[in-house]
């Protein structure tokens, strides 16, 4: 029989951003108050969980993430910069409240069509789409058969999940969001097809 490939996605904490309602994409955000409740309880639910190695985006939300998956393993944090969330151009730093009155027809796409959506002078969907799918096939063939740690963004793991899942980006508005902290865990066979094992938990 052969070997699986485990791996855990692993939202970050709650960053000052979510807690304040806004966009945060490549903004580098702290983690907020509650955000650092989370990641203790992070660190407690990892302790018992074996792993070979943990992926993150560089930025500081997910590496603190990171931090506490690593907190009773002692293994070294590989930054992927893939991992990183979607650049959102000129929506990064401001309120979500306001988008739908500056922005009416790509906060439309944001809300109803997410595949299509690109902010000014950002990245695309599909571009984030692209990169985070590539990343974690790229992971998993690298680490066959290992116990792998993938700490990354909302919107970047709701990318991930839709290709996991659907392998069609048009599928993208029927993939809910992930909690902060939450886990999602698939299982991958030696031909990189993946079964979801745990969802936003």
């Amino acid at each position: 029989m052969s070997e699986k490939t485990t791996v855990y996605l692993v939202r970050h904490a709650q960053a000052e951003g979510n807690h304040k309602r806004i966009f945060q994409g490549f903004t580098d955000a702290e983690i907020s108050e509650i955000g650092e409740k989370q990641l203790e309880r992070l660190a407690e639910r990892f302790r018992e969980i074996e792993l070979d190695c943990i992926y993150a985006s560089p930025l500081i939300r997910t590496m603190k993430t990171a931090m506490a998956v690593n907190r009773y393993h002692d293994l070294p944090i590989e930054v992927d910069e893939r991992l990183k969330e979607i650049n959102g151009g000129e929506w990064e730093g401001q309120f979500w409240s306001t988008f739908p009155e500056k922005y009416p027809e790509i906060n439309d796409n944001w809300e109803n069509h997410p595949e299509r959506f690109q902010a000014i002078g950002g990245e695309s969907m599909q571009e984030l789409y692209e990169r985070v799918s590539r990343a974690v096939l790229d992971i998993v063939g690298r680490n066959r058969g290992k116990r792998i740690a993938i700490v990354s963004h909302g919107c970047a793991i709701r990318n991930m999940l839709c290709f996991l899942t659907y392998n069609d980006i048009g599928k993208l508005q029927d993939v809910d969001w992930c909690d902060n902290t939450a886990i999602n865990l698939f299982e991958f066979d030696e031909n990189l097809k993946s079964r979801q094992l745990l969802r936003n938990c």
